[in-house]
């Protein structure tokens, strides 16, 4: 499983973005499939212009502590791999950690907002509102 340092380090190696977009789509290709279960209306990601899908599995750590999982699709092939970045920065980690994060920071870091259409954009803040209100329910439930 790629972390979101090697991800990261491998951003900084691509300076165009022709090359930095192949790599998003190899990330992409190496997503674990989603059934066609999954590819459910609970799962799908309201405010993406390309179909995506987050499925989403609640596990306890040794502590007790709930973990959120994640596999996710999209029909598009940058989205695809945008999936993918997300999964990376937020699947297997706690609530807290989750609420801790700061996603659009690291998509700065990365360009996105330069480099992305507005709409996928917009589809990648989604997916991150999804994730965090998934962590916000979780440690709810928790309390």
């Amino acid at each position: 499983m790629t972390t979101i340092d090697e991800i990261r380090d491998n951003f900084a190696l691509l300076d165009e973005w022709d090359d930095r977009y192949r790599y998003v789509i190899e990330l992409g290709r190496m997503l674990e499939p989603l059934s066609e279960a999954e590819h459910s209306a609970e799962n799908k990601v309201q405010g993406c212009v390309s179909q995506v899908w987050l499925s989403k599995r609640i596990d306890r750590d040794a502590n007790g502590e709930p973990r959120l999982n994640y596999i996710g699709d999209s029909d598009a092939h940058i989205v695809r791999g945008l999936v993918a970045i997300v999964l990376t920065l937020f699947s297997g980690h706690t609530p807290k950690e989750i609420l801790a994060t700061d996603a659009l920071a690291l998509f700065d870091e990365f360009g996105f907002r330069d480099h992305l259409t507005p709409q996928r954009s917009n589809g990648l803040r989604s997916m991150v509102d999804r994730i965090r209100n998934d962590a916000r329910e979780a440690l709810a439930s928790a309390a």
